[in-house]
């Protein structure tokens, strides 16, 4: 008999086997469940409390699992699904989740009789290839300027968020703002950039119903000196400059030694001929309006307002780089390469107004802007957070439609149809894979399944009616209407999705859920190295007795404390 062989330090935790596909399963189930409520028009918000004392109240499936901080490495892998939709398409996050939990869950029958974890990943993959195939089936084109089917659409989107109460509002804002910074790259492909061209300004006070979309550009600044610049100009001559309006300081020390008096004068005035060299540059443009993003000093100012230019400085670059597509200004980097065509002059008007507490500078009415600012008011700081979330997935529906113009009916009627689709299909695929591949086809009902749930209505009674309805692959249209809970048609009801989000949700819920059913090993409390020459970090402080006296080496946030003892006249510094 043969002594056994360690090959980990003991201080390793290994499991293997079916051990941790269960673990996995069970910890991604977890997940979905947490934020199973909060899908569909009845659904809950849930509220978190962060580390700093904030309340968060949301129902956006990403927004949750961002705050929550897991332990359980499986569960970190679902919280990168919900990040990665919102990435890459913005809407269905807690779709993707409720869906890859379910794919798991079904999956666990089969790894318990010991099927091998690489045919249940095959099936699934066919499963998937075949529900995308369906999705192409039963998608229908639409027309991106028709804007009451495009509302009807992003409606629909945020008739699950909190903001669906306030009906077509945040809605336009979506489209408006989407339909302006749109790019046309020719071959029939539109270009949308939502994070670099749309600024969303949250400004607490008046009511939600006064918020819109700029033509143009809204600012948190002043000029800056503002008893004597204008604060209202019309059709302003715009000069975007990136690059400081003061007299350049040495990179290193450099000393200068003056003999005589008139020395400093020189000095002095070689400076402000310098800053004066670059305000002349600058004015022969005739320009209205000069920004910059860094510094302006004090004679510039005396130029500019002299000449009746108004200036605003320390500008960040992406507010510079918006109001340059906004007005067709080009950001210049130096005064001398100033040409004509980098004056912007698309703007209709610049003018400076007071809201609440404070000043925003306000370019707007500009002709064909490429970038626009959504004004976003409110009651509280919480409801516009809420607000601004539900407007970032409005906005990125919008812009999936843009992209790719197909529709596929909500309220858990497409996966009704795939699933149907894909059980009749089961019938036709030999060998083992067949079991599993049917599985994936019962999972994608979890939507449905959770819609009806989450409305209170009779489930299965439900279920079995939309089962009974898409039998055979048809009525693709029939789902559960999410206020009520009762069947209807969708076209009627007029509740869509996008072609995008839905194939991306079905796409990361089932790549996910074959990535974690492959993992069959675990092995943790791997140390970090430490570097060379380190030696063992110390642990407690430690405790000395000397004689009667005790001297406690204590440290209280690094403050070395000094204990003077004056009994026997004894000092004692730890």
């Amino acid at each position: 008999m043969h002594a056994p062989v360690l090959v980990l330090k003991d201080s390793l935790k290994r499991e293997s086997g079916s051990k941790v596909q269960h673990a996995n399963i069970q910890a991604s189930k977890a997940v979905a469940d947490i934020i199973r409520t909060t899908l569909g028009p009845r659904s809950m918000l849930k509220m978190l409390l962060d580390a700093g004392g904030g309340i968060v109240v949301t129902n956006d499936g990403n927004c949750i699992l961002r705050e929550l901080d897991l332990a359980h490495p499986a569960a970190k892998s679902m919280i990168e699904l919900s990040r990665t939709q919102d990435e890459e398409v913005g809407d269905g996050t807690t779709s993707v989740i409720v869906l890859a939990g379910e794919m798991l869950h079904v999956a666990e029958a089969f790894i318990d009789k010991n099927y091998h974890p690489t045919v249940i990943c095959r099936a699934y993959n066919k499963a998937l290839e075949d529900a995308v195939a369906v999705l192409d089936k039963i998608a229908m084109p639409i027309d991106v300027n028709d804007r009451a089917t495009m509302l009807g659409l992003v409606k629909s989107c945020i008739g699950t968020k909190f903001t669906g109460q306030f009906g077509d509002l945040i809605a336009d804002l979506a489209i408006d703002s989407t339909t302006i910074v749109g790019v046309d790259l020719g071959q029939g492909l539109r270009e949308v950039d939502i994070k670099k061209y749309i600024k969303v300004e949250k400004v607490p006070g008046g009511q939600l119903e006064d918020s819109k979309v700029l033509k143009g550009v809204m600012i948190n600044k002043d000029v800056v000196s503002p008893g004597k610049m204008r604060r209202k100009i019309l059709n302003p001559r715009i000069i975007l400059l990136d690059c400081p309006l003061e007299y350049k300081k040495g990179e290193n020390q450099t000393n200068a030694e003056l003999v005589k008096e008139e020395d400093w004068e020189v000095l002095l005035k070689m400076e402000e001929e310098y800053i004066e060299n670059l305000c002349m540059q600058i004015l022969k443009f005739k320009p209205d309006l000069v920004i910059t993003e860094k510094g302006l000093s004090d004679l510039a100012c005396h130029y500019f307002s002299k000449a009746g230019v108004s200036a605003i400085r320390r500008l960040r670059k992406t507010d510079n780089n918006r109001i340059a597509k906004a007005c067709g200004a080009v950001v210049v980097n130096r005064p001398e390469e100033l040409q004509e065509s980098d004056v912007g002059t698309g703007a209709g008007l610049f003018e400076i107004k007071k809201i609440g507490d404070e000043f925003f500078a306000f370019i707007v009415d500009c002709k064909e802007p490429k970038a626009c600012t959504v004004l976003l008011r409110g009651a509280s700081k919480d409801l516009l957070n809420e607000v601004e979330r539900n407007l970032q997935d409005a906005m990125s529906v919008a812009r999936n439609i843009l992209k790719n113009p197909k529709l596929l009916p909500g309220g858990g009627a497409t996966e009704l149809t795939v699933s149907a689709t894909l059980k009749q299909k089961s019938s036709s695929i030999e060998g083992i894979e067949k079991w599993p591949y049917e599985a994936a086809a019962v999972a994608f009902e979890a939507i449905p399944r959770t819609l009806a749930q989450n409305c209170g209505v009779n489930v299965i009674r439900t279920m079995t009616a939309l089962q009974g309805k898409h039998a055979n692959g048809e009525n693709a249209w029939v789902g559960i209407d999410g206020n009520t809970g009762a069947i209807a048609d969708m076209k009627e009801q007029k509740i869509w999705d996008s072609y995008s989000v839905k194939a991306q949700t079905f796409k990361t819920a089932i790549e996910a859920a074959c990535m974690l059913l492959r993992i069959d090993d675990i092995v943790s409390g791997i140390k970090k190295k430490q570097a060379p020459g380190a030696g063992p970090t110390p642990s407690k402080p430690k405790i000395e007795e000397e004689g009667c006296f005790m001297c406690l080496s204590t440290s209280i946030s690094k403050i070395n404390i000094l204990v003077s003892l004056t009994s026997g006249g004894l000092h004692c510094h730890s």
